[in-house]
């Protein structure tokens, strides 16, 4: 084993300070009693227990992301991808999407692709986490932020949305931001929206969280009641699960940005190029990237990077059902494992479920390990990795940890935890975490 995989499945290390996390998150006085309404409220969200990474995984994660947006450039993608999807995803106004989703397996072989969510959150609640984290484990010392990451990256968060702006508006001053999702408040991710309303405030901007039926779209711009009088909305921050924006309930921001009076980021062009599993058929399909231009080297990557991946369909029932065992099934449009299900575990109902739905199965590529202390006993949880993308560029990694037969928060010990990305192998780092494992474990 390298030295991650020593840490990871040797060190019951738990580094999380609940003062430091109340101070990361509680950024501004609208914030204030939030760490403590999350300890109710999401007792399973924040892991004590950090995550190890080797360096040459994190050097594989970002070429994989660059290779995967080299070829999602391409006309012949773009073309298969919006075949499939409404009209509205062929619409171009200039944004790529904030936040991006890479999702991973850690394997012997390096890190394998389990898909892309094209508005994937946590990544303000995961700073924070890690800020909380890295400034008391002394253990490790400066091993934890050596480029001093965390406490620039809520700054390049907001750069991400003035370059989506720009993108589409030019010089032209953005003073609104509205973060909107269907009753917001109720949402599982609900605290984080007011994490990024406060950081957008911070800057300058007014931010408002805002529920998307409360829209109005009228003398052709976008509205919404809580802003002053005459005030339309600059930017949305789109946390939505309508990617294509087909709810009626939608409408107003379905027509403001069909108009292009609004920018909107994440929009339904980034779900139908990037989030749609069906696109993962594609990136596992040597041949057909070829056909399209994919270069050997990028190919080669993608081979060993992306599970084998195919359409669900009633001609292939018998063979899916035969190989089910080493099979992973997911809703085409699907997000937050939801409907999502292992082979291995599938009943004849959910199968005949899964064949009237619109499926894809990929090859089960099993969560890697990570050891945590909970009550005092050692327990092995589940974990995979996020990377959080921008415009094919790794923002910042994050991991989760579970048990079950699907990433959940429901897990005693689990949930989101800090990723420290350990430097090439020499005697010296070695040693240090040789060190660290024995250390740890006494405690």
């Amino acid at each position: 084993m390298n030295l991650a995989d020593t840490l990871n499945l040797g060190c019951a290390c738990q580094t999380l300070s609940m003062p430091l996390l109340r101070q990361q998150l509680e950024t501004g006085p609208a914030l204030d009693g939030l760490a403590a309404r999350l300890t109710l409220s999401h007792p399973h969200l924040f892991s004590a227990t950090a995550v190890f990474m080797d360096s040459g995984v994190a050097v594989r994660i970002q070429q994989a992301v660059t290779a995967i947006e080299r070829v999602i450039a391409l006309p012949a993608w773009r073309d298969q991808a919006l075949a499939r999807a409404p009209a509205i995803a062929a619409l171009e106004n200039g944004p790529s999407g904030v936040f991006m989703g890479y999702d991973f397996h850690l394997t012997d072989a390096g890190p394998r692709l389990i898909e892309i969510n094209s508005n994937a959150g946590g990544a303000l609640l995961n700073a924070a986490l890690a800020r909380a984290h890295s400034a008391c484990c002394n253990a490790m010392g400066d091993l934890i932020d050596p480029q001093d990451q965390l406490r620039r990256i809520d700054a390049a968060f907001v750069d991400m949305f003035r370059s989506e702006w720009a993108s589409q508006r030019g010089h032209a001053p953005l003073r609104t931001v509205l973060i909107v999702d269907d009753a917001p408040g109720q949402q599982y991710l609900a605290p984080e929206f007011e994490l990024v309303r406060e950081l957008f405030v911070s800057h300058g901007l007014t931010a408002l969280v805002a529920d998307a039926a409360d829209l109005q779209w009228r003398d052709g711009a976008l509205h919404h009641p809580a802003l002053p009088p005459g005030m339309a909305v600059d930017l949305v921050y789109n946390r939505l699960t309508d990617f294509y924006l087909q709810d009626t309930a939608h409408q107003a921001l379905r027509l403001a940005h069909e108009a292009g009076a609004v920018v909107l980021t994440p929009h339904p062009g980034t779900h139908a190029l990037y989030a749609d599993k069906r696109n993962l058929i594609a990136l596992s399909d040597s041949a057909r990237l070829a056909r399209w231009g994919v270069g050997n080297e990028d190919l080669a990557l993608l081979r060993a990077v992306v599970p084998a991946t195919q359409e669900v369909s009633p001609g292939k029932a018998d063979a899916l059902w035969a190989a089910r065992r080493g099979l992973f099934f997911k809703p085409a449009a699907g997000f937050g494992a939801r409907a999502a299900y292992r082979g291995d575990k599938l009943t004849r109902r959910v199968w005949g479920e899964i064949l009237a739905g619109d499926y894809v199965a990929q090859a089960l590529v099993p969560p890697s390990e990570r050891l945590v202390r909970v009550n005092g006993d050692n327990h092995l949880l589940k974990l995979d990795l996020r990377a959080y993308t921008y415009r094919g560029e790794v923002q910042l990694l994050a991991a989760r940890t579970w048990a079950g037969q699907t990433t959940n928060f429901r897990t005693e010990g689990g949930g989101f935890s800090p990723v420290i990305v350990l430097p090439p192998p020499d005697d010296t780092v070695s040693q240090a975490g040789h060190e660290a494992v024995q250390q740890f474990n006494a405690d």
